[in-house]
């Protein structure tokens, strides 16, 4: 190794473990697991050569548990249909005792169901006009409080 650059000696240590795995699939199963970080030769060589089996074996339970892609697309939630004014402050039931505490956790408790970057993208324009609309009647609540 000495002699030679860091390029050139991650590949020939690359070259030296793939020879001593053999030609099987062990090998493909840790790199279709690891990151593009994993892959680097920081990485490479501060990854023991016993951590393999391992890697592998993560690889392996990691593609029974992932789920298979979706061939239908996703389905908007009723909720997320309702996007007039009538219907988020209907969703809201502002009262006229509310406080700024009840209204900071409606604001929370809408925003949990319906923040865009909580959704899929399909969904998101939806999701941004109804929060913009329970914003909007939320800061209009919280201004007419009174003061003491």
């Amino acid at each position: 190794m000495f002699g030679m650059s860091v390029f050139q000696s991650v590949v020939e240590r690359l070259k030296a473990e793939r020879d001593m795995e053999g030609d099987g699939d062990a090998a493909g199963d840790v790199q279709a697991w690891r990151s593009p970080i994993d892959r680097s030769p920081a990485f490479v060589m501060a990854t023991p050569a016993c951590a393999t089996p391992a890697l592998n074996a993560v690889a392996r339970a990691y593609r029974e548990l992932a789920p298979a892609e979706r061939t239908e697309p996703p389905v908007m939630p009723a909720h997320l249909k309702r996007t007039s004014l009538a219907d988020v402050a209907e969703e809201l039931a502002i009262a006229e005792d509310e406080t700024t505490l009840t209204l900071a956790a409606k604001r929370r408790h809408f925003a949990a169901a319906n923040h865009p970057d909580r959704l899929t993208a399909e969904f998101r324009a939806n999701a941004t006009v109804r929060m913009k609309l329970a914003n909007m009647l939320i800061d209009e609540a919280t201004r007419r409080l009174v003061r003491p």
